[in-house]
């Protein structure tokens, strides 16, 4: 009794590692596709798509796709001061921003900081729910690893643009300008790119609440910050 039971719990653990090992391979074909493909739609667009569509099923995301040379340094250099100052310098995870955010977590007695890269940001959009899980974090981090390995910065950055949230049903840059600024990602001022990247934390609260305080002080901040932020 108890020789089949260990068999069968050897049978399901070696089933399980063959799952995991087809997911992963499922998502490095991905990340290799959009190595020199633009991706169509992502995880948590589609997760927000659906929320949507409950209360109207007509509704499309706004979205439209631009290459990273159509899209204004000025939105480059915000979103790297803002989201991820040393970008260019890491290999997928900030570690002493890490440590900061959860020095500051403790302090809170609650989770305040993130301390994500914009790599990591981007595996979370790509694959990931919204939904926290035990191995969330750790799914996370091997997708980041694979985008780092297989990516050039400038590559990561240009999809990164191209699919985050940036209000209720907007995502990517092209839309986000025209949303706000009735201009496209092209045409963006510094002071305009860098209230976009001060959006990137809440966006549909700040989409919802566009003369919030903070938003303003936010974004001087992040003006200031961009005379610094170097973009690939």
């Amino acid at each position: 009794m108890l020789k089949t039971l260990w068999r069968w719990l050897w049978r399901g653990a070696l089933l399980l590692l063959a799952l995991v090992l087809v997911y992963q391979l499922w998502i490095f074909l991905h990340v290799w596709w959009w190595v020199d493909h633009n991706p169509a739609t992502s995880a948590f667009m589609e997760e927000r798509l659906q929320v949507l569509q409950s209360k109207d099923p007509e509704l499309e995301l706004r979205q439209k796709w631009v290459p990273y040379q159509r899209i204004s340094v000025h939105l480059k250099r915000a979103l790297i001061a803002a989201e991820d100052a040393k970008f260019l310098e890491h290999e997928g995870f900030d570690w002493e921003g890490i440590q900061k955010a959860y020095e500051k977590d403790l302090k809170k007695g609650k989770i305040v900081a993130g301390g994500s890269t914009i790599s990591q940001q981007l595996a979370k959009n790509l694959f990931l729910s919204g939904h926290r899980t035990p191995w969330r974090k750790a799914e996370e981090a091997v997708i980041t690893v694979m985008l780092e390995r297989m990516m050039s910065k400038r590559r990561i950055l240009e999809i990164y643009m191209n699919v985050i949230e940036w209000g209720n049903g907007v995502f990517g840059a092209e839309a986000a300008a025209r949303h706000y600024f009735h201009t496209g990602a092209a045409n963006l001022t510094p002071e305009q790119a860098a209230r976009l990247a001060a959006m990137v934390p809440n966006p549909r609260y700040y989409d919802r609440h566009r003369n919030a305080r903070g938003l303003q002080r936010k974004t001087q901040i992040i003006l200031a910050r961009m005379n610094y932020a170097e973009a690939p």
